[in-house]
């Protein structure tokens, strides 16, 4: 097979996901070896950048992606926001900002650092798929760890937690 017709395939694949797509997903739908996979995805990630279209080829979330470029978002979220899963409130966003700094976490420790009761925004972060239950800490009673989730990274747009601004460039930002 020639590399543009592999190409073709990636793009097609990467059209139809919807959500971020890893080497390993690719490979289980083709029959592309990984340098296969990688040159492709970067004649791709080259081609939609030069041609400055409205649409990237993106890596996010430990997987690549068809998105929005930034730069024509705005046209998108008029459309996106009758579709979105709707915003977050304040409560729940410094909650998934403790949890994401922080993971894993315990909702007392979430409270502690917060000074309120968080029952009811985890539930709506566990709800939304942006939080999960990644196990019990080895303490008294065996609390529930709470992390974030792939669909969290895709919400944010970051290829993975390391992504995140540090809390003091965060910090000189306010």
């Amino acid at each position: 097979m020639e590399k543009a017709e592999q190409t073709a395939i990636i793009e097609a694949l990467l059209f139809i996901a919807g959500d971020p797509l890893s080497i390993d997903d690719i490979k289980r739908h083709t029959n592309l070896t990984d340098a296969e996979i990688l040159s492709s995805l970067t004649t791709l990630i080259n081609a939609y950048k030069d041609r400055n279209g409205g649409i990237l080829v993106a890596e996010i979330a430990g997987g690549y992606q068809m998105t929005t470029n930034p730069a024509y978002a705005q046209w998108a979220k008029v459309l996106k926001k009758n579709k979105s899963m709707g915003k977050l409130s304040i409560a729940a966003l410094e909650t998934l900002s403790i949890v994401a700094y922080k993971q894993p976490i315990t909702r007392v420790e979430i409270e502690e650092i917060r000074g309120v009761g968080s029952d009811w925004t985890l539930k709506i972060l566990l709800e939304r798929n942006l939080v999960k239950i990644t196990g019990r800490k080895d303490a008294p009673g065996k609390p529930l760890l709470f992390g974030t989730t792939r669909e969290f990274l895709q919400y944010f747009g970051l290829k993975n937690i390391a992504d995140l601004p540090t809390l003091k460039e965060f910090t000189k930002d306010v």
